[in-house]
């Protein structure tokens, strides 16, 4: 199990200085580290290639779908799981899916604190 902590303000600055670019990268290792964690098999390939090809549209989805991922992830690690796929679909809808991109990664990282402190 691996899953990868990231600074967040770095993730929101660098998604900002190459206008989105990293975002998509961002969401391709996000989509891999919390499938194969998860132990689902799910595709980051196929789920960038989507959320390219309908112009964003399944990136609305991609952000709730995946919250509720990190749920589940929470529930199998024996944490607390807040869930926050409500907050991050409607701010994607309202096109700050970069704030959801900031909520995720910290939910990411508690989860990586968690397993790297060895109570995994």
């Amino acid at each position: 199990m691996y899953i990868q902590n990231r600074s967040i303000p770095m993730v929101i600055i660098l998604s900002l200085v190459t206008c989105g670019i990293y975002s998509l990268v961002w969401l391709y290792q996000t989509s891999q580290e919390v499938s194969n964690t998860v132990g689902d098999s799910d595709s980051p390939g196929v789920e960038l290639l989507l959320c390219i090809v309908t112009c964003g549209i399944y990136t609305i989805y991609w952000w709730y779908k995946y919250s509720k991922k990190l749920v589940t992830l929470s529930e199998r690690m024996g944490v607390s799981p807040t869930d926050n796929s409500l907050i991050c679909l409607l701010l994607s809808i309202f096109g700050l899916g970069i704030v959801s991109m900031g909520i995720m990664q910290s939910q990411i990282n508690d989860l990586a604190g968690y397993v790297s402190n060895g109570q995994m």
